[in-house]
Parts: structure tokens; sequence; C-alpha cells
């Protein structure tokens, strides 16, 4: 775990229109079986040839993070490509169809086609998969289970149909290499009708749960962003940790998909970081923009997803840093997007 981290975006192409989101998920932890091989595959879909990526907004304050988020300005931002550093994101399932329950299936495979097997475990778990429709209506943060033959696998059931991203977070064991966030396009079949961005907003309530949401996202600039969580009038000051953190927050740019992904400053048991009822992240917008974010948390042993819409910056591209305006109806219809 790392504090004070700064995010670093990556873009893919965009639909028009974005709605409320929220996610539905199986709960199950990665589990390497091994010396068993996984069922074989229905459907291959051919990778997605590299996208060319673009500049890197230059970035002041912030700190070097998990999956691939900080690091030199010079760096080009990961997820525009399906292949980069010698790997390659090889997504088996690239199809699906909306609301049935679907075994979704990828390799990470090196230089020479072969499959990676080794990674180094990061924030308690070997890969992050993160999946979120076009139109942000469906948002998952996901840990899926890898065979022995370097297969990864989860069960998705998808709400609704249209395109969808998948973002794969992992760093390979080989000590020369660097944490990647590779992605791949998905497609969920049937009757698709995308849905309208929920309008800026600074408190969320879901699950029983209020967030409220203090702070300025700016672009080119590292900020500090809090999020103080409440539960019937009364803050919540026992936050159980998820994944070695008080909290987890992912954002995703209107427009392009530009992926953000942050850890809180401070963690669990480094003897100044409290469990809550406030969680602070170091956040910086890639550009001006319109963004969704999603925060995950844990309380009662179970963990919720709230969800914001943010500007970052003004129309004309000076920096006023974040609007946002109350609209609890934009909070995420939450049934644990989550894998534990």
């Amino acid at each position: 775990m790392h504090t004070g981290l700064r995010i670093t975006a990556f873009a893919a192409a965009l639909a028009a229109t974005f709605g409320t989101a929220y996610g539905v998920g199986t709960a199950t932890d990665p589990i390497v079986a091994d010396g068993a091989a996984p069922a074989p595959h229905d459907e291959h879909g051919e990778p997605d040839g590299p996208r060319e990526p673009t500049p890197r907004p230059e970035q002041d304050g912030g700190h070097g993070g998990h999956g691939g988020h900080g690091g030199h300005e010079s760096t080009p931002p990961g997820g525009l490509q399906i292949s980069e550093g010698g790997y390659t994101l090889d997504l088996a399932t690239p199809r699906v169809t909306a609301g049935r329950r679907t075994e979704l299936r990828f390799t990470v495979r090196d230089a020479s086609g072969a499959a990676v097997t080794a990674y180094r475990r990061e924030h308690d778990k070997e890969l992050h998969l993160v999946l979120a429709s076009r139109d942000l209506a469906t948002y998952r943060h996901l840990h899926p289970a890898r065979a022995a033959d370097g297969t990864w696998s989860t069960p998705v059931d998808l709400p609704a149909a249209g395109g969808y991203r998948v973002f794969a977070d992992f760093t390979p064991a080989d000590e020369d290499a660097e944490n990647l966030t590779l992605g791949a396009d998905l497609a969920a079949s049937g009757r698709y009708e995308p849905a309208r961005l929920p309008a800026p907003n600074g408190t969320a309530r879901t699950d029983g749960y209020t967030v409220e949401l203090d702070g300025s996202l700016r672009p080119g600039r590292a900020s500090e962003l809090k999020l103080k969580v409440s539960r019937g009038g009364e803050p919540v000051g026992d936050l159980q940790p998820y994944l070695g953190a008080y909290g987890h927050l992912v954002a995703l740019r209107s427009g392009d998909l530009a992926y953000l992904h942050v850890h809180p400053n401070g963690e669990p048991g480094d003897g100044t970081t409290r469990p809550g009822p406030e969680i602070s992240f170091t956040a910086t917008a890639p550009s001006a923009g319109t963004y969704r974010l999603f925060l995950d948390f844990r309380h009662r042993g179970e963990v919720h997803t709230a969800a914001f819409t943010v500007r970052a910056g003004s129309a004309t591209g000076t920096t006023t840093g974040t609007t946002t305006e109350a609209d609890p109806s934009a909070t995420p219809e939450h049934t644990d997007g989550h894998e534990h």
C-alpha cells in the first residue's frame, strides 16, 4: 500500500450517453487451482490492435502508485492498448448475452505467447479486474480465479446489452516487470438503450449509507478528495479493511472512458489512519471534463459502492476544481458488485 497516490488515465472509445452506476456480482476469492486446467473455450476473440496513446498531462504533488498509476509524465497512459511492455490481454470471451450468467475467461500472455502464471500480489490480490459499461450504467470491481495454466475466470451477469470495457491491472512476477493496466472490449447482446449520465452530485446514498464528497478534482494537479460515510445520521467510525484499505476509488471520464484508479492516503494499522468516517484520497484528473467516481467500502462484513458525478475544470478549460451538486437519485442500485 502506498500513501498519497496519484492517478494515471487511459482511454478507449465511449458511447455518447451515460447512466446511473451500479455493480452486481458474485462473491468469490481468487483461487489458484493447482494442477487444474479450465474448461475449453467456446469462442476466442481476436485481440484488438494497439491504439495510439495520448499525451499524459503534467502532474505535480502526487506520488508513485499502484496499478501503473504513478510514474513520469512521459509515460503513456495504460489501458489504451491491449498489448504493452511485451504482455497481451487475451480475452477469450469477447461476447456475452445480457441477463445471462456467463463465465468470463481471459489470459495474460508474454512476448512469446505463453500464458503468465506468476504475479506479484498487490493489495491482497494478484490481479484486479474492473468492468464498466460504455454508458457507465454498470460498474464491477472483480477478482477472478486463476487456474494453474494461467487462465483467469469469473462469472458475470450483465444486466443490459451494449458495449463494455474490461481493465486488467497486474504486475508479472518477473523482477524487471512493471505494473500494467491492459484493456479489451466486451459486447453484451440484446436490446440496447443507453442511460443518461446523472447530474453532478456531492452526496450519494447506497444500502442505507450516506456518503458525502468534499474536495476538488483538478486537471493536471494533485488534490485531496475526502469522502465521509454515515448511516442513519450517525458517522461510521468502524469501517473494515477491504483489499488492505478502508476504501477504493475508481473514476471514469465521460467521453472516452479514461480510467483512474487510486487508493486512500494511509492504510489500516499504520498508527495514524482511522477506520472512518472519512476516507482521504490524493487524485489528479488528466484533463477538464466530467467524471463518474465509484467508492467501494466495507462495513459489517458487506462491501458497498457509492457513486458520484463530478466536473473537473470549467467548460472553457480553466482550472476551477470540481463542481458537485447534491443528487440522491444518482446513487447506484448496489447488490454487491465485488469479488471478496
